[in-house]
């Protein structure tokens, strides 16, 4: 079977299904040469991820078989009804006749099940979703789990909670961070409009722009010269709240991509020293090689465990970033199968999240600033770990900051929502030692 859009997909479901392979990996290393057809499959493999929940229970309204479907099966009846209900480009007859093909493909014995059931979820019958309790309505709808929905709930009510269930199941665009020390925003944004890019200013950040239309962004010229990184602006505010300046001594625990570092170096103007560490060696090259392209000589990349105390270190820096392991429950957007975990698949997060914070707290100068940040919106992950910490440490104490609008200004610690400014849910807290 010649590979094509469909296919590629299949195959990132089932990857990730099977192996919990990232999906994105796979369709890179998919062959697929065609940007429309590279596209279209993102699309659907990205598009069946975040409306999971609400396929299924249109599948298992048509067929009554649907706990004893083989997983191949359910997979490509899934990324097909998708394309019906979702897909207004793609003719519904011509979703029903490639998923009956790939079923034939893969599992021949369930054809004549696929295509039933596919013509029937083209007839979009009323489903009632609506009659069903809350929880439960927005669970389907959104296609997340009812224990996050549940606390979602919970903690922000119920209109903000179906706010954020939207802004989860919406498409972000790529957003960058401008390399000030080679260009400006306007500068790049000029350079990238010619390339064939479009841009749009980024309203919260005068450094930042939002791109699309990119094709792969590292094969993109101003990327090598080193003129920008991808960077969401929620996570570039971390370090606009750790308040950095020329000079200063900067260690980023738990580093890795480097986002955090570049902008801690090119805040500082490349005077001082930003110390990069990473439990994971293998991804430290990331961290060498983007310096290298953005032409940061300040950053020192090295391993080292967040958790373990190196003495080497005590007492080091003016500021300590600690991005620590999170559930991920603010950048579902961009990791669409994040909203599938069981709530006992985050539950040790909370030990792990405080001893790295006190860990980090014995780095920090006094009158230096430790800052935690999450990419989770859940106060279990943040506020919990943040006042914990503080009720053990009398020498810390919370710093106010001024976050661009529409976050604003913070007493110490700050949860923004992906609902709010159209960037990734971040938890953001800024202690000084005294």
């Amino acid at each position: 079977m010649c590979l094509n859009a469909r296919k590629a997909a299949l195959e990132a479901l089932t990857g990730c299904r099977r192996r919990g392979a990232r999906p994105e990996y796979i369709l890179s290393h998919s062959g697929l040469s065609d940007p429309r057809e590279m596209s279209l499959a993102v699309n659907i493999v990205n598009g069946v991820l975040q409306n999971r929940t609400y396929l299924d229970y249109v599948i298992a309204a048509t067929a009554q078989s649907f706990k004893k479907l083989q997983p191949i099966v359910l997979d490509i009846l899934r990324l097909s009804a998708y394309q019906i209900l979702f897909l207004d480009r793609v003719p519904n007859r011509a979703a029903v006749s490639e998923g009956v093909d790939l079923c034939k493909a893969y599992a021949p014995h369930a054809s004549g099940l696929v295509n039933a059931v596919l013509r029937r979820v083209s007839e979009k019958g009323n489903l009632n979703i609506e009659d069903k309790p809350a929880e439960e309505y927005l669970s389907i709808r959104y296609s997340h789990p009812v224990w996050l929905v549940r606390q979602l709930s919970e903690l922000y009510g119920d209109k903000v909670c179906e706010e954020i269930l939207i802004a989860d199941n919406s498409t972000p665009p790529v957003a960058v961070q401008v390399n000030t020390m080679r260009t400006t925003a306007e500068g790049l944004a000029e350079a990238l409009t010619a390339s064939g890019v479009n841009v749009k200013p980024c309203p919260i950040l005068p450094d930042a722009l939002y791109l699309a239309d990119t094709g792969a962004v590292e094969e993109l010229e101003e990327f090598k010269k080193g003129l920008f990184y991808v960077q969401d602006p929620a996570a570039r505010l971390v370090t606009v709240a750790a308040g950095v300046t020329s000079g200063e001594k900067v260690l980023d625990l738990c580093a890795a991509p480097g986002g955090k570092s570049f902008a801690a170096a090119i805040a500082m103007g490349d005077k001082g020293e930003v110390r990069a560490y990473d439990i994971h060696e293998k991804k430290l090259g990331l961290i060498v090689r983007g310096a290298q392209r953005l032409g940061l000589s300040s950053i020192k990349v090295a391993a080292g465990d967040a958790s373990r105390f190196d003495p080497r270190l005590e007492a080091w820096a003016d500021a300590v970033l600690c991005d620590v392991p999170c559930s991920g429950t603010g950048v579902i957007r961009k990791k669409p199968e994040i909203r599938y975990k069981a709530p006992e698949d985050i539950e040790g997060l909370y030990e792990i999240q405080l001893a790295i914070l006190k860990n980090a707290s014995r780095y920090v100068k006094p009158g230096g600033r430790l800052l935690y940040s999450t990419c989770s919106i859940l106060k279990r992950e943040n506020e919990d770990v943040t006042n914990a910490f503080l009720r053990e440490n009398g020498s810390f104490e919370p710093v106010p900051f001024e976050l661009p609008e529409p976050f604003g200004r913070s007493d110490g610690q700050k949860t923004i929502l992906p609902s709010q400014g159209g960037t990734d849910g971040f938890f953001i807290c800024v202690l000084r030692k005294k």
